[in-house]
């Protein structure tokens, strides 16, 4: 289940990651290193201008157990939102 659009606007994450500019599986990867400097029920959110990387990030959360919140469209950018579960 994912957080609605304007619910992610409002999230202040822990930890935010700029991966723009960054092709696959960059993003990915700076979304996995960020995960342990953030606490259990933290949320890191990624910046990336790489349109798969929302799909990546859903599909590692799922597989690895942290919560997929969404993504909102920012300028020129998706900011994708996940919350550390373990």
């Amino acid at each position: 289940m994912t957080t609605s659009e304007a619910q992610l606007q409002d999230i202040v994450a822990a930890k935010v990651t700029d991966a723009r500019g960054v092709g696959c599986p960059g993003p990915l990867l700076e979304a996995k290193k960020a995960m342990p400097g953030v606490p259990v029920g933290a949320i890191v959110e990624v910046w990336s201008t790489d349109p798969v990387t929302k799909t990546d990030i859903a599909a590692w959360s799922a597989k690895v157990g942290h919560e997929f919140l969404g993504v909102v469209a920012a300028d020129g950018y998706d900011r994708v939102f996940v919350r550390r579960a373990k």
